[in-house]
C-alpha cells in the first residue's frame, strides 16, 4: 500500500463518526438545490436580468467541480479531517455572505463559497476508509456516498417551505446554521486519519484542472444562452480540450501528481467513473422535471397543480429511499460485491423511467417514481466508492474519490443543459410564458434511460470481483486480518532495520521506489526493527531507508512477483555531522 502514517497518537474512532460524517455529507449536498423553489424569481429578487441570475447556480457547480479533486489530494497530503473542517467553514462563510446581500456579484461569491464545500464528500469516504473496521465499511461509504442525492432530495421540500413562509435570505441562514453544527460534530466526534501520502501538492496540476473544468463545465451550463453553434460556446469547448490535453501530459511527467493518471486508466477505475457519469445524469432528470410537473396548473391538461411545497414533499421520498438503502447495499455487496450492485441499481433506475413513462396522471405516481428512482440510484451510488477504494492505494483515496464525485458532477452538469434544452424546444408558448410540455417531460425520461443503457455497459465491463478484494466488504476478524498481512508478506520484501552495530532500529521509514521513480509503498519499521513492504508488480525496485540518527540508505532489489517474499535487512550508516568551521 502507498501510504504512511503519521507519528501523532490519534483517537480511536467512535459510534458516531459514520452518522457525522454523512450529516456533513448532506449538509454540503444541500448547496446544490438550496435555490430551487426560487430560482425562477432570482432576476426580480437580484435586480438583474435571467440570463446574470443564472450565475447564482453555475458558480456553485463550477466551485465544487474544482474544488472536489483538489480537497481530496489535499486530504491525503495534509489530514482528512483538517481539510473537511476547512471546506465546512468555507460554506459556512459563504452562506453568510450571501445571506446578507441582494447584489448579484456578492451572492456569486457567497455562492461559488458554497459549492466549495463539496470536497467534503470525498474527504469523508477517505476517513471512513482510513479508520472503520472493514465489517462497518461498506454500509458507511453507501451512506456517504448517497449523502449527495440524501441533501439535494431532502432539500427541496425543507427550501420551499422556508421560502414559501419567510424571506429567501433565511434559507442561506439555515445552510449556515447546519455548516456551524456540522463542524461542531466533526471536531467532536470525528478523529483525524494517520493516513498520508508522500510527495507534495501539485499546484500546477490543480490550476491547471481547475482551467479545463471551468472552460468544459462553462459553455454546458450557458450553452442555452449563449447558443450552442456560438463562437463563444465552440471557442470554450476547444480550449478545454486543449487545457486537459496539456494537464493529463503535465501530469504523466509529476513525480507526485494531482490526479494519478496511471491509476485513472485502469480498467476498474476507468469504466466506474465513465458509470459515474452516466449515474449523475439519470438521477437529474427526476429533479428536473417531477417538481415541474407537479407544479404546473391542471387547466394545462396535464399538469398537476400541486404547490412548490407539496412537489417537493412528493420529490422528498427520492432522497429518504437513497438514504435507506445503504443496509440493503451493504448485504447484497457483501454477498456477490460492488459490481453487481452497481448493475442491479442500473436496471432499477431504467425501471423507474421505463414506468414513469406511464406514471405523470396523479401525484402519488410521482411519489412511486421517486422511490424507486431513489432505491436504484442509492444502489448505483453506493457501489461506486467501493469500486474506487478496491482499486486505489490508501494514500490515493481522497483524490481518487473526489475525482469519481468529480464525475458524477459532470454527469449532473450535462443532464441539466441537455434536458433544460428539450424542455425549452418542445414548450408551448401561452400568454408570453413557455410551458413545458408532457411530450417534453417523456422525451426526458427517454434520454435517461438512454443514460442509465450505456452506464450498464460501462458496468458490465468492468473487472469480476476477485477472491482478493473480499476483505474489503464483508466481515472482518483476526483470521481474516492474519490472512492479509500474510499475502502482503509472501508478495512484496521483508526484513530489519540495523544500525551500524547490527542492532535493531525502530519506526524507520522505509519506502518502496519503482524504476520510474515513483513511491510504490511505505511503512515504518516495527519495535523489533522488522518490516514489510507488499509490491504492486514484479520488477526492480529501490528500497530507501531513514531514521533520526542515522544516516539515509538506499538499496536496489528485484521482485519476481511470485508468492516468494524477498529477504533484505537494510543497515543504516552512522548519521554524518559537517565539521564545524
Amino acid at each position: 500500500m502507498t501510504h504512511t502514517t503519521t507519528d501523532q497518537p490519534t483517537r480511536r474512532p467512535g459510534g458516531a463518526i459514520v452518522p457525522v460524517l454523512a450529516f456533513a455529507g448532506i449538509v454540503v449536498a444541500v448547496m446544490q438545490t438550496l435555490l430551487v423553489p426560487v430560482i425562477k424569481d432570482l432576476p426580480e429578487l437580484l435586480g438583474t436580468a435571467p440570463s446574470n441570475a443564472t450565475w447564482v447556480m453555475t458558480s456553485t457547480l463550477l466551485a465544487g467541480a474544482v474544488a472536489t479533486p483538489i480537497m481530496g489530494r489535499l486530504g491525503d497530503l495534509y489530514g482528512k479531517r483538517r481539510m473537511l473542517l476547512a471546506s465546512l467553514s468555507v460554506m459556512v462563510v459563504g452562506s453568510l455572505i450571501a445571506g446578507f446581500t441582494s447584489t448579484l456579484l456578492v451572492m456569486i461569491v457567497g455562492r461559488a463559497l458554497q459549492g466549495f464545500a463539496m470536497g467534503a464528500i470525498p474527504l469523508g469516504i477517505g476517513l471512513m476508509r482510513d479508520m472503520l473496521p472493514r465489517e462497518k465499511l461498506g454500509e458507511a461509504m453507501a451512506l456517504m456516498s448517497s449523502s449527495i442525492g440524501v441533501g439535494g432530495g431532502l432539500a427541496l421540500p425543507v427550501a420551499a417551505l422556508v421560502a414559501q413562509h419567510a424571506d429567501w435570505h433565511a434559507l442561506f441562514f439555515l445552510a449556515a446554521g447546519l455548516g456551524a453544527v456540522a463542524i461542531v460534530l466533526t471536531l467532536v466526534a470525528v478523529p483525524e486519519s494517520p493516513m498520508r501520502a508522500e510527495g507534495t501538492f501539485d499546484g500546477l496540476g490543480a490550476a491547471g484542472l481547475s482551467a479545463g473544468l471551468v472552460l468544459f463545465l462553462l459553455p454546458i451550463t450557458k450553452g442555452s444562452d449563449w447558443g450552442w453553434t456560438s463562437t463563444t460556446t465552440l471557442g470554450l469547448f476547444a480550449a478545454s480540450a486543449v487545457v486537459l490535453l496539456l494537464w493529463g501530459v503535465m501530469e504523466l511527467r509529476v513525480k507526485a501528481p494531482l490526479v494519478d493518471l496511471r491509476t485513472t486508466a485502469r480498467r476498474s477505475v476507468l469504466f466506474t467513473n465513465l458509470a459515474s457519469i452516466m449515474v449523475g445524469v439519470s438521477f437529474y432528470v427526476v429533479s428536473l422535471v417531477l417538481p415541474q410537473l407537479l407544479q404546473l396548473p391542471k387547466a394545462t391538461g396535464y399538469g398537476l397543480g400541486q404547490s412548490m411545497v407539496v412537489a417537493g414533499l412528493c420529490v422528498a421520498p427520492l432522497g429518504l429511499t437513497m438514504m435507506f438503502t445503504a443496509p440493503v447495499y451493504a448485504r447484497i455487496s457483501a454477498k456477490y460485491g460492488p459490481k453487481v450492485t452497481l448493475i442491479l441499481g442500473m436496471l432499477i433506475i431504467a425501471i423507474g423511467y421505463g414506468a414513469g413513462l406511464g406514471l405523470m396522471s396523479a401525484a402519488w405516481q410521482t411519489i412511486v417514481i421517486s422511490v424507486v428512482l431513489g432505491a436504484g440510484i442509492g444502489l448505483a451510488y453506493s457501489s461506486l466508492p467501493a469500486l474506487i477504494v478496491g482499486s486505489v492505494p490508501a494514500s490515493e483515496t481522497g483524490a481518487a474519490n473526489g475525482l469519481n464525485t468529480l464525475m458524477r458532477s459532470i454527469g449532473t452538469s450535462v443532464s441539466s443543459a441537455v434536458i433544460g434544452m428539450v424542455l425549452a424546444n418542445t414548450a408551448n408558448n401561452v400568454g408570453g410564458l413557455e410551458v413545458p410540455t408532457m411530450h417534453g417531460f417523456r422525451v426526458s425520461f427517454l434520454i435517461a434511460t438512454g443514460a442509465v443503457a450505456i452506464g450498464l455497459l460501462f458496468a458490465l465491463l468492468l473487472p469480476g470481483r476477485r477472491p482478493a478484494t473480499k476483505p474489503q466488504l464483508r466481515a472482518s476478524s483476526e483470521e481474516d486480518a492474519a490472512l492479509e498481512r500474510a499475502q502482503e508478506v509472501l508478495r512484496g520484501f521483508r526484513g530489519r532495520v540495523l544500525d551500524a552495530d547490527g542492532g535493531t532500529v525502530a519506526r524507520a521509514k522505509v519506502t518502496l521506489i519503482d524504476r520510474r521513480g515513483r513511491q510504490a509503498g511505505a511503512t515504518l519499521s516495527e519495535a523489533d526493527g522488522s518490516y514489510v513492504l507488499a509490491v504492486p508488480a514484479e520488477g526492480a525496485y529501490v528500497l530507501a531507508a531513514r531514521a533520526p540518527g542515522h544516516g539515509p540508505l538506499a538499496s536496489s532489489a528485484t521482485h519476481s512477483g511470485d508468492d516468494r517474499p524477498v529477504e533484505l535487512d537494510l543497515a543504516l550508516p552512522s548519521e554524518t555531522v559537517p565539521a564545524q568551521a
